[in-house]
């Protein structure tokens, strides 16, 4: 892609990095940063998701400190959370915490909420938090079963991707849908531009 400003994406997510590609954008680097994403306690779902971002963000701006070849960086993180009111679903990564989430979430609406941090190459600090509401279907025996056996459930926020089957069990959605994938393209898009990003340079090769 023609794109000469050099975006770091604090992320490891092949569904981040797709939706960059889908906007035209590739990132120079992935850095996956390992940070603790414990909630703290009585933490709301908003603010764990602009503390998770906004710490994975700061981990890749240490991570690259005086390596002149990322100088001039702008580096981009996002993290997702997914609530049942007040209570926060894990990221599921054994089938028993996927099971408990599919049954919480059943004939229910849930809230997603992505927080989106961009760190500038002056190394001012842009944050947003965008939340979509989604309502499930009421899921049968059989669909959470054949669901936990399909394995996508894994490692995902409230044991659910919704670009993949998961999407069938969705009967309304308000709000952003790239935001439920993992990263609101509309608000990220925005953040960047609005710092100086050319986020047009990669469209002709798109």
């Amino acid at each position: 892609m023609a794109q000469n400003d050099k975006l770091i994406l604090a992320s490891g997510s092949p569904r981040r990095v797709e939706l960059l590609a889908q906007a035209g954008i590739e990132p120079t680097r992935l850095m996956p940063m390992d940070i603790d994403e414990t909630p703290k306690r009585s933490e709301h779902p908003r603010s764990l998701a602009r503390r998770l971002s906004t710490g994975k963000a700061q981990a890749a701006l240490a991570a690259i400190k005086g390596d002149p070849a990322y100088a001039g960086s702008y580096i981009l993180a996002a993290d997702t959370v997914v609530s049942v009111g007040r209570r926060i679903l894990p990221k599921t990564e054994m089938i028993d915490e996927a099971s408990s989430a599919l049954h919480l979430l059943s004939g229910r609406s849930h809230r997603v909420f992505t927080g989106v941090c961009l760190i500038t190459p002056d190394r001012t600090v842009r944050q947003k938090v965008i939340d979509t509401k989604v309502r499930f279907k009421r899921l049968s025996t059989t669909d959470i079963e054949r669901y936990l056996a399909s394995g996508q459930w894994r490692g995902k926020a409230g044991g659910y991707g919704i670009q993949g089957i998961a999407g069938s069990f969705v009967v309304k959605l308000v709000g952003s849908y790239t935001n439920v994938v993992g990263l609101p393209l509309y608000e990220t898009l925005t953040l960047l531009s609005g710092e100086g990003f050319d986020v047009h340079a990669g469209w002709a090769d798109a």
